[in-house]
């Protein structure tokens, strides 16, 4: 399969940035990602971006943060979604970069995942954005299309990361989330995919078993 020919397809069509590919063309600031990656679990990008630009507006160092009223990060942050405990992981990371780091968001996997609540996702995501370190970011986009294309039959993110890791040529790795989630947000949506404008369309299977097998399994706990 060229992989290398998808991409490109895909790259030619999508439009705009997702939120952490504008970041990193702004400014390379390793703490603003890392700390707008921790704010983008569970919500979209456009709530992401209210809540990382209001809180930089304020507190724009790890040392502000750390020393930030809780109830303050909050306020600042509501847009994200569960802000009390994004708050609470904002401000200890912050004190964990300080006392352990001197202030400096650490450019390898093994420490960025040594920092409080930060998972593959999220330290691949500071590799990839802030220090254009090959990494592959698995977020719900990633794996809900690279299981459609049949790339992978995974059913989590991590065994998604491994797959793709043995799989695609290392030189599309620093590629391969950011037109993901772009093409995720604008063709490849969870629900009701636009297949009848996708310019891979000839490409992919629509092993949409992955899903299935999750509704599935949701269903019978329900």
């Amino acid at each position: 399969m060229n992989y290398r020919e998808i991409l490109v397809k895909i790259e030619q069509y999508l439009e705009g940035k997702a939120h952490l590919d504008e970041l990193a063309k702004k400014k390379q600031d390793p703490f603003k990602i890392l700390i707008s990656t921790i704010l983008s679990a569970r919500t979209k990008d456009s709530n992401t971006r209210i809540a990382t630009e209001k809180l930089f507006a304020k507190y724009n160092t790890p040392k502000k943060i750390a020393k930030a009223y809780i109830e303050d990060i909050e306020q600042l942050i509501k847009s994200s979604g569960f802000y009390r405990v994004k708050a609470a992981r904002v401000k200890e990371v912050s004190k964990v970069i300080i006392d352990k780091y001197n202030g400096t968001v650490p450019e390898n996997y093994e420490e960025l995942m040594s920092l409080p609540g930060v998972g593959s996702k999220t330290a691949n995501c500071v590799l990839v954005y802030a220090f254009k370190i090959p990494a592959i970011p698995v977020d719900t986009h990633v794996h809900r299309i690279s299981n459609r294309l049949g790339w992978v039959k995974t059913t989590k993110p991590l065994e998604t990361e491994k797959a793709l890791r043995d799989k695609i040529p290392k030189e599309l790795w620093l590629k391969l989330n950011r037109l993901f989630v772009r093409f995720g947000q604008q063709i490849c949506n969870p629900i009701r995919p636009k297949c009848e404008i996708c310019i891979i369309e000839n490409h992919c299977p629509r092993d949409f078993s992955m899903e299935l097998a999750i509704k599935k399994k949701v269903k019978k706990k329900n």
